[in-house]
């Protein structure tokens, strides 16, 4: 690698005034002036011509991938460039090459992901101010240097990616995270060049084309690395452009990277997908006619061509071959990851405890630092102690120690949770003061208190360590927001504190014979410091004046200050590593510290280096943030000097990525008198304060410690130096050795802190004075801490000392050198390998279109889902990225880690820039990221969930064993043991008066003679007053007028069917009973509604067809609906049978009414469309409508002199026998309540039922919700306008599905105020076959419930389990079996008769049963199986009509009317409705239920399955921003309850799932209307 890439002869390099107008460029496009296409644009111009052609290379696309190598003849410039993209810190050259190789092998197998379809108004939303530069204060760092993401405007844009994320993970808060880091680094200590030394000053650093010439020397390098073609073949040259497509498809999308360097005939594909990729295309958005997938895979965006698409991806093989094992009981066993047989074991010794050398002891060492700084103060009074800058640069004050001696005028002191200063207070003794002191450009403090994540738990920690003072300065405490009166507001969690400030004109003099109480390091606590955890909690670690005073000593003893340095500190002065060498080493030794704040920084990156320079410091402290922003901004120094510097101290030199930083830096400086031997890594850590560092070393030469390791051994936990030069390697640099006086020694991370070997990584422990001792008040935590006993093989502790663990994961190196390799809280143990979440972040970065990420802003953290860690990375992406932008970058991330890490990313989300919230200083807010990812609350704008890759412990897919079969011993009423599952109602009982009639038609004729002014119906309008009723003669009489209408105008036969159109009232009951007095058959059909004639009239017509309906009779408005203008475009209106309308009809009587001879004949047909989409009509004969109507009446003890009041839908099943029939058979009065009429009045039917002071009611679910929903505030107010519904004994849910337990409860719980009755609640269960099974009725017990296992039921069993337990699913008994009804449970597919409490398919017998389909194909197979089923064993000579749901039987400890043990029968749903998935049987309103319970946002869900894929439909009531919060959500609920892994995520608007009258949902319909992409939904997603 190294050697082909350094011996090619550069291009002539670019003329000077050519660089500088490409640096005045870059300079454009970072500070915003020019969009990336007219920079690009303009950029090709100038540097066009100095390009070396490939043949059929248009210059104007001549750019590439990789920032240019800035030529030099020193090979050691020659290094290829590593992408600028990865903000350096990330890692050296090697990771780039590996991503980019890693990318390379995926294009072999040609991924094809589905691109998420999302409704235009999502995709514009970048909104405006994404664009504008954000303002300082909102801590978007890279200020100072452009805006972090252009390409390569002086490194300002391209390498800058912010290290946020790193830094302010490293020392969550400390100063300024979002470092930013040279772009340039390398492996091996061949140390590449970031910003040439002959740049001519435009060095941007990563130098894209602005660095330099080298156009051509980085086209070759970039071949050479790429796939080793040779630099002379240019017609080669297209391979490296589609990383992952096969080299054949030229179709690759619009390429992200704004480089696009294809060859000609490339580009003539690419032309007709997109216009020509260089001058960008008009970004395109979801929608486009023709897309293209993450990888240029062209596919109509048809939604069923992009299923099929993902059903293709999903097939590869996943990776990990477990094995896998599955018991045939419920338990679904999760597949345990076993551990791979290969996998690298730690084979070295034990390892030994490094012991640091002798703590020297200098007899003029104070006793305690106030001690040092009185000392000092009297010695040398006007010794400067610190000097602070202000955003110019210009010492703001110079405090001297004699100053400083003086209590009040200590500056920084510190933000948030320094508690107790070292130095003097200020103040009451007796109170603990928490010093809010900004350094001297006090960032708004406000802001860094009270809106940014964690300022909560900040004052959690205040009040817990009971804080009463807080110490702030005047700037400070003119930012704290205050009342109207004046008052500092009291912020969100934080104890009522008393501000005070401490600078000297707010302070008298002390008096003279003052002198401060100077204590000896005994073991009070100093000082507490904060630190934030993984989960977002804040810690106060509590450190003791001995502690305080010995590491100030080891520090100068490792160091090696002595009096009167200079020091300039770039750190948070206020904890941590700037702490402890900027206040308080500094202090002992009476050094003199420049403290530079965060906010001169952002304006100025080099203002550090100008002060090294400026004051000869001997020593700085920095970041590798700083290092790269000083990167960024040398060019426009002419005389930097940094030979002064004996010491440069990198506090977060542990971080993996710091190495490239502190060689680009070295590389670059080296010229400007930096010695190598000056870069002091150091590691620290809040518990352990400094756990190592690397010493100044006097003897020029001696090269620091580098460790090339592999990731895969990492991940294992061993450490294997990569020797073969693989991809994926991790490049350490050494933090030195243990610090002096301190014992160290490597512990596993997890269990019993045993002794790792010495090829193993562990966590760091150290034994020293110097170290934390506590967690303020939490004992538990402290004792796990701060109280470890590492342990030998053997099993004994090696020291009697305690040891503090130091959170950081690494090993000790040969010659006791130390390596950290990661911290412990960015740990991911995934399928039981370790993954380092910093690791993930630097090859996220590295991956092309590097300048995707909006400054470098990524977040990684894991989340339990399905008993495993799984990956979720979270970035901002730029503001003016596209679609395909984003998608492509994704499927690209993907496969790096993949290729890299060998791991999985379970989800990638994009936010827009500036929304993932932020630590004070601007990093990424981890834990508060992580949290408001699982709240729904982070509203990214893209989202790729891949559970199908990484979830690989779901159950194996279930076998299904043999049932009882006809083999199983059968002995009386038991199967193999058990009883069989059979009930029945009781007997019909002995005939009345008016059951000797066997048509309805002579039961009214009966009743308008017997009973004339008896009142049958009352129908209700929508103000709850009586619009009309009838009684019996009325009926008689309007039904004798219709049947002559229809002999005279219609000469219908009698037989002839007759479609009544009607709305829900009583022309519908005169109608009904006309055709039956005339002899015709009726079919009752829902009228279309007049706003929505397009969808529902079709299926008027398509009853009407399909009943064979003759004529039509309904109203006169719905009879012009019918042929109406809009009628005409949904349906053919000329082919309407003729439409009668009732309103006016003939005056005289027809001369006889029909008498039907044979009560098997039709009396009507009952129509209905099924939940899956099927319109099936059934057969009702007159015998079985009346002993229908007859079961009814003895359930409900139903007589003349009860009111029933009914609001249901008048057109099939139940309902319609309620409102048509029942009342005519049995004479009571029903009061009619159209459902529709609770739209505009939602209390109509509960007053209603009130006023007439009904016993007995019936609804729909759709009911019941409507008045859960728009009543549940209005309980009181009802109360008062006199509700009462303490008389109602039944309410009775008519439905053809499994209770809704959860709705009938929460409207029980509702009305129970206005005295409905618990039990009163119940529902009724009929199907097509049987319009009624069960129904509540009056006597008998209460309905019950069980709980069973919503597990076992996927194998169709039923196993009852305890209220609350894991699983468990709440079932509701249907109501009572009726009257003349046998019920009996049989295998669907076996057909055998089925033991009590097992699944099988309901079989039903009665009088009342159906007689059979009407069907105009007449499917007789379908027919005969659904209606006249018999057993394969045991009662062999019943005949049963199949219902198609699924249920069982229970017999209670209950006894029924009869006194006999009461049957429960519980319905668990369709069998056409179910989803066999994995080879289990699944009922979508599971899943629903738990997908609705996910998110506030979610109202209404549906599932349905296509080519196996579960396909979720989610209504979302909210913004469409929260619409991708869902996605993530919806996935971990059905992975977790229900161990599926969902397909296809749909967000869509409130009301687009159909419902049908009953209140189901229509899944079938919402399927065919997702597949033919009519649902305009808002977001899909494809989960991969």
């Amino acid at each position: 690698m190294e050697g082909g890439m350094t011996d090619r002869d550069p291009p002539a390099p670019l003329p000077l005034e050519v660089r500088a107008r490409l640096a005045e460029l870059e300079l454009e496009l970072s500070e915003g002036d020019i969009t990336q296409k007219g920079y690009e644009k303009k950029r090709s111009k100038l540097i066009g011509a100095y390009l070396p052609q490939a043949p059929g290379m248009d210059p104007s696309t001549g750019q590439e991938r990789r920032p240019p190598v800035t030529p030099s003849s020193s090979s050691r410039y020659h290094r290829r460039r590593s992408s600028g993209s990865r903000d350096e810190r990330y890692r050296s050259d090697v990771h780039t090459e590996a991503v980019q190789a890693a990318l390379a092998k995926h294009k072999e197998r040609k991924m094809a992901v589905p691109m998420p379809s999302k409704r235009r108004s999502l995709v514009v939303q970048t909104s405006m101010d994404a664009y504008t530069p954000p303002d300082t204060s909102s801590g978007s760092e890279g200020e100072g240097q452009g805006d972090g993401d252009e390409e390569g405007g002086g490194i300002g844009g391209d390498g800058s990616v912010t290290m946020e994320t790193w830094i302010s993970r490293a020392v969550r808060g400390a100063s300024s995270p979002n470092t930013t880091i040279t772009t340039s680094s390398s492996s091996r200590g061949s140390s590449a060049s970031s910003s040439s030394t002959r740049s001519g000053g435009s060095g941007g650093g990563t130098g894209n084309a602005a660095g330099g010439a080298g156009h051509g020397s980085r086209l070759a390098d970039v071949l050479a690395q790429q796939a080793n073609i040779s630099v002379r073949s240019p017609q080669n040259h297209h391979h490296h452009f589609h990383q992952h497509h096969k080299t054949e498809n030229h179709s690759a999308p619009p390429d992200v990277t704004g480089y696009t360097s294809n060859s000609d005939h490339d580009q003539g594909e690419k032309a007709q997908l997109s216009g020509p990729a260089a001058p960008r295309p008009a970004p395109k958005y979801g929608n486009a006619e023709l897309m293209e997938t993450g990888d240029g895979v062209p596919v109509s965006s048809r939604v069923s061509a992009k299923i099929q698409q993902l059903v293709n991806t999903l097939k590869r093989p996943k990776r990990p071959p477990l094995r896998e094992f599955f018991v045939d009981d419920f338990e679904e066993l999760l597949e345990v990851q076993q551990p791979d047989p290969n996998q690298p074991k730690a084979e070295g010794a034990q390892v030994v405890a490094m012991r640091g050398e002798q703590l020297g002891v200098v007899t003029n060492w104070p006793p305690s630092l106030e001690a040092a700084l009185q000392r000092w103060g009297t010695i040398s009074p006007k010794a400067p102690c610190l000097t602070t800058m202000d955003t110019n640069g210009k010492p703001l004050y110079v405090l001297t120690y004699g100053g400083a001696g003086v209590p009040q005028q200590r500056p920084g002191c510190l933000h948030g949770g320094l508690l107790r200063l070292p130095a003097g207070r200020g103040g009451p003794r007796a109170h603990r003061g928490a010093a809010l002191q900004e350094d001297s450009n006090c960032l708004s403090l406000s802001l860094a208190l009270s809106q940014d994540a964690g300022s909560q738990q900040i004052g959690f920690l205040l009040g817990s360590c009971g804080v009463t003072v807080a110490l702030t300065s005047d700037v400070c405490h003119k930012g704290l927001p205050k009342s109207q009166t004046g008052e500092i507001l009291q912020f969100k969690g934080w104890p009522k504190v008393l501000w005070f400030i401490t600078e000297s004109k707010h302070l008298s003099k002390p008096p003279r014979d003052w002198f401060p109480h100077i204590k000896d390091a005994n073991q009070d606590t100093a000082y507490i410091e904060y630190k934030t955890c993984k989960d977002g909690g804040v810690l106060g670690v509590t450190v003791t004046r001995e502690a305080m005073l010995t590491h100030c000593q080891s520090l100068t003893q490792s160091c090696s200050y002595t009096e009167a340095e200079t020091i300039v500190n770039v750190l948070d002065f206020k904890k941590d590593v700037g702490l402890w060498h900027g206040i308080q080493a500094s202090v002992m030794n009476m050094m003199h510290v420049i403290s530079i704040p965060y906010a001169l920084m952002k304006v100025n990156p080099l203002s550090w280096i100008q002060k090294v320079c400026q004051y000869k410091a001997k020593v700085a402290c920095v970041k590798s943030r700083d290092m790269h922003w000083a990167l960024v901004a040398h060019r426009d120094q002419r005389d930097v000097n940094l030979s002064s510097l004996r010491m440069m101290l990198v506090a977060d030199g542990s971080n993996p990525w710091s190495i490239s930083s502190c060689d680009a830096f070295l590389n670059v400086f080296q010229s400007k008198g930096l010695k190598q031997e000056v870069i002091c890594p150091c590691a620290s850590s809040p518990e352990a304060l400094t756990v190592a560092i690397r010493r100044p070393v006097e003897e020029i030469g001696a090269a620091p410690g580098r460790g090339v390791l592999s990731m895969q051994g990492l991940s294992h936990g061993v450490i294997r130096v990569d020797t073969e030069e693989k991809l994926s390697v991790l490049t350490l640099q050494d933090v030195g050795s243990v610090m002096p006086g301190a014992v160290m020694c490597v512990v596993r991370p997890d269990g019993v802190p045993q002794l790792c070997r010495t090829d193993e990584i562990g966590e760091l422990c150290i034994c020293s004075v110097a170290t934390g001792t506590s967690y303020y008040g939490l004992t538990g935590m402290t004792k796990n801490t701060f109280e470890v006993f590492p342990m030998s093989n053997s099993g004994s502790p090696i020291s009697e000392f305690p040891f503090t663990r130091t959170g950081l994961l690494g090993f000790i190196g040969t010659g006791g050198i130390i390596f950290v390799a990661g911290k412990m809280d960015g740990l991911m143990v995934v399928g039981g390998r370790r993954h380092n979440a910093d690791d993930i972040v630097a090859t996220a970065l590295a991956v092309e279109p590097m300048k995707f990420v909006y400054r470098g802003r990524i977040a990684v953290f894991s989340i339990q889902v399905l008993h495993d860690e799984r990956i979720v990375v979270v970035a901002e992406q730029r503001p003016d990225s596209t679609e395909e932008d984003s998608f492509q970058w994704m499927s690209r991330v993907l496969q790096a880690i993949d290729g890299i890490h060998q791991v999985g990313v379970y989800c990638l989300a994009l936010v827009p820039s500036n929304t993932l919230p932020k630590t004070p200083l601007g990093g990424i807010h981890l834990s508060e990221t992580k949290q408001r990812f699982l709240e729904g609350a982070l509203h990214p704008c893209n989202v790729l969930m891949c559970p199908h890759t990484c979830v690989t412990n779901l159950p194996k897919p279930r076998q299904k064993q043999p049932e009882v079969g006809p083999a199983s011993v059968m002995v009386g009423n038991l199967v193999s043991g058990k009883r069989i599952a059979q009930a029945s109602g009781r007997d019909l009982g002995q005939i009345e008066d008016n059951d000797q009639f066997l048509f309805l038609s002579e039961v009214l004729q009966w009743r308008a003679q017997t009973t004339p002014d008896h009142v049958l119906y009352t129908l209700l309008n929508n103000r709850g007053a009586v619009s009309s009723s009838l009684t019996c003669v009325q009926l008689h009489k309007r039904a004798e007028k219709i049947a002559a209408l229809l002999v005279e105008r219609g000469h219908l036969q009698d037989g002839e069917h007759v479609a009544l159109v009607y709305p829900p009232g009583i022309d519908l009951i005169a109608a009904f009973y006309g055709c039956l007095y005339a002899g015709c058959v009726p079919i009752t059909v829902r009228p279309p509604h007049p706003q929505n004639i397009s969808t529902t009239l079709p299926t008027v017509k398509m009853i009407v067809e399909v009943s064979r309906s003759v004529c039509v009779m309904t109203t006169q408005i719905i009879c012009k609906l019918l042929k109406s203008k809009e009628a005409s475009a949904a349906v053919d209106v000329r082919t309407w049978p003729p439409i009668h309308d009732t309103d006016d009809l003939p005056k005289k009587k027809p001369p006889l009414l029909y008498k039907p001879s044979n009560p098997d004949t039709l009396a009507y047909l009952d129509f209905s469309v099924s939940t899956t989409g099927m319109l099936a009509g059934v057969k009702m004969s007159h015998t079985s409508t009346s002993a229908f109507c007859r079961s009814i009446k003895l359930q409900c003890e139903l007589y003349p002199s009860r009111e029933v009041a009914i609001c249901l839908d008048p057109y099939c099943g139940l309902g319609f026998v309620l409102w048509c029939l029942c009342s005519v058979y049995s004479g009571h009065q029903s009061i009619l309540i159209p459902p529709s009429e609770l739209e505009v009045n939602p209390a109509l039917w509960l007053l209603a039922v009130s006023q007439h002071r009904v016993r007995d009611t019936f609804c729909s679910y759709s009911v019941m919700e409507l008045c859960t929903k728009a009543l549940g505030l209005q309980t009181d107010s009802l109360k008062s306008r006199g509700l009462d519904l303490s008389r109602v004994r039944t309410c009775v849910v008519v439905a053809e599905e499994r209770p809704r337990t959860a709705l009938t409860q929460s409207f029980s719980k509702l009305f129970k105020d206005l005295g409905l009755h618990p039990r009163a609640v119940s529902t009724s269960f009929g199907c097509r076959v049987n319009l009624a099974i069960c129904l509540q009725g009056t006597s008998g017990p209460d309905p019950t419930t069980v709980y069973v296992d919503m597990r076992a039921l996927r194998h169709d069993r039923v196993r009852l389990v305890e209220r609350g337990s894991p699983h468990s699913l709440p079932l509701m008994e249907s109501g009572k079996i009726l009257p003349g009804v046998r019920i009996i449970i049989a295998n669907p597919e076996t057909k055998g008769p089925m033991g009590e409490s097992h699944l099988g398919e309901i079989w039903v017998h009665s009088a009342h049963n159906a007689s059979g389909y009407f069907s105009v194909y007449g499917d007789e197979a379908l027919q005969s199986d659904h209606f006249s089923s018999r057993l394969s064993f045991g009662d062999t000579q019943t005949l049963w009509a199949r219902t198609g749901y699924l249920g069982f039987l229970r017999r209670t400890e209950l006894t029924d009317a009869s006194g006999e043990r009461h049957d429960a029968l519980y319905v668990v749903g369709a069998l056409d409705e179910a989803m066999e998935l994995r080879g289990m049987r699944y009922h979508p309103i599971d899943i629903e239920t738990s997908v609705i319970r996910m998110h506030k946002s979610i109202t209404e869900c549906a599932v349905f399955t296509w080519t196996n894929l579960l396909v979720v439909v989610v209504e979302l009531d909210g913004s469409e921003q929260e619409a991708l919060d869902l996605v993530p959500l919806v996935t971990n609920a059905v992975l977790e309850e229900h161990y599926l892994i969902v397909g296809v995520v749909v967000v869509t608007d409130i009301g687009v799932i159909p419902i049908n009258s009953r209140g189901e949902k229509q899944r079938m319909h919402l399927r065919d209307g997702f597949l033919a992409d009519q649902l305009d939904p808002i977001y899909v997603a494809y989960n991969m």
